[in-house]
């Protein structure tokens, strides 16, 4: 199994696509993992049928956090470009956060703040190593901001 590849499908499919793939995520983003695994497991792309295993799989191997199963259910947490707005509960953060980003953009980032640039939230990890992760998917060296968290959440911003 090509884990890999699964990964990037199943985020695909969740964050962009779900229409493709005759999927129908709740206001929380979630599918039910049967409806996903369906159909993953149409065409047979991966040699033998997807399971429950492989997603679960997936989600433990990945150093980004991009999916959760919880019940039956599975959705992708962050990275959404889909029309819809997916629902989020409000919970209060770590009292900091990190953001991993291009050279290129901390200018902007600097002078107008975080923003999700077409996606609807900001990525911010609660690690360096996560940010770093995900900053060098567009900037071999990115820039980690340090993010007051508990400050930003005292004046308001929603986490």
């Amino acid at each position: 199994m090509d884990y890999i590849k699964l990964s990037k499908e199943v985020s695909y499919a969740l964050r962009h696509a779900p229409w493709e793939y005759e999927l129908e995520l709740d206001s929380e983003g979630f599918v039910p993992v049967t409806q996903l695994l369906q159909a993953l497991n149409e065409n047979n792309r991966y040699g033998r049928p997807v399971t429950v295993s492989d997603l679960e799989r997936i989600i433990e191997c990945s150093d980004k956090k991009r999916h959760e199963i919880i019940g039956d259910k599975i959705r992708a947490l962050y990275g959404h470009s889909i029309p819809m707005h997916i629902s989020k509960e409000p919970v209060t953060p770590p009292d900091v956060l990190y953001h991993g980003t291009t050279h290129k953009a901390l200018s902007a980032i600097m002078n107008d703040g975080l923003k999700p640039m077409g996606r609807q939230y900001v990525h911010l990890s609660v690690d360096t190593d996560t940010a770093v992760q995900v900053g060098k998917r567009r900037d071999d060296a990115p820039v980690i901001l340090c993010i007051d968290a508990a400050k930003a959440c005292a004046d308001g911003i929603v986490f």
